[in-house]
């Protein structure tokens, strides 16, 4: 499996971001969105299930960032409306096939390169 995760980019506060992740290699697989930050581990953000597109959202997301999924299945977006300077890190995208510890990092097996989110105040 192949991730590749883009769409990072330098935004102002209450600006919005949509960021992409791009599966290949296998067939059906739940996507994950994690961050981090030097110094810390990563962050659940949201996570779409392949079995019936469920989707999950980290606390501090919830309401300002929407996970979707392409008609193909192999691109999830995750659009960042509202942001905040908080929500500055990388953010990775990860596949896994059967987990549904959607908050753990260690339960995904596969993992994007990064892409950087940069919000100014």
């Amino acid at each position: 499996v192949q991730l590749q995760a883009s769409g990072g980019g330098l935004v102002q506060a209450g600006d919005s971001l949509k960021l992409s992740c791009v599966a290949s290699g296998r067939g059906r697989l739940s996507i994950g969105w994690f961050r981090q930050t030097p110094g810390k581990e990563r962050e659940f953000v949201s996570a779409i299930s392949w079995r019936d597109n469920s989707k999950y959202y980290g606390d501090s997301v919830k309401g300002r960032f929407t996970i979707s999924r392409d008609n193909t299945g192999n691109t999830v977006y995750l659009q960042m409306n509202s942001l905040k300077p908080e929500d500055t890190a990388v953010y990775y995208c990860a596949a896994d096939s059967g987990t549904t510890r959607w908050y753990s990092a260690r339960s995904w097996d596969y993992w994007g390169q990064g892409t950087l989110v940069t919000v100014s105040s």
